[in-house]
């Protein structure tokens, strides 16, 4: 099975649960009279970063993850969005631009060596261990505490709903 069954579906799905999870926050943030930004730039602890950048970071990671997975440079998505409608525009940007990779860009992926930067500086590693090892825990790290600060929060959202089975 070639590395694009591993990579694409579980980013598309998880990029597709982050939405939901979105209009769900949009939805209790309406219906309750409860300011956007009051779950926008809420952060569970003070040195993690806020909501709306959990959000762009997971959208980040899986769309730069595909791209340096089919040997493509990764485009950059500026981080503008001020609301729920923003952040579920750059999902769906993300789903898009997952989605134009060809399968076959992905052959050889799992051999490949994908170099990239990190704060401490420059890694590389298998193509493999690139999407086992760093890209899909980013992707569901950062969903995962987009969803936990929205529960936090009150909204009602559940495991299915991250999982997107909702």
């Amino acid at each position: 099975m070639s590395l694009y069954h591993h990579a694409i579906p579980p980013m598309d799905r998880a990029l597709g649960a982050l939405s939901g999870v979105l209009a769900k926050a949009q939805a209790h943030c309406d219906d309750r009279k409860v300011a956007p930004e009051a779950l926008l730039a809420f952060r569970l602890y003070p040195d993690m970063f806020p909501f709306t950048r959990q959000v762009q970071l997971t959208c980040d990671f899986a769309a730069r993850g595909a791209a340096r997975l089919a040997g493509a440079e990764p485009r950059a998505f500026a981080d503008t969005e001020t609301d729920f409608a923003g952040l579920r525009d750059r999902a769906a940007a993300a789903r898009a631009y997952i989605a134009d990779f060809p399968t076959a860009a992905f052959e050889g992926a799992e051999a490949r060596t994908v170099t990239f930067r990190i704060r401490s500086g420059e890694v590389s590693m298998t193509g493999l261990d690139y999407l086992r090892h760093f890209v899909l825990p980013q992707v569901y790290f950062h969903a995962a505490t987009a969803y936990a600060i929205l529960r936090h929060n009150g909204v009602a959202v559940g495991k299915a709903d991250y999982l997107g089975n909702a």
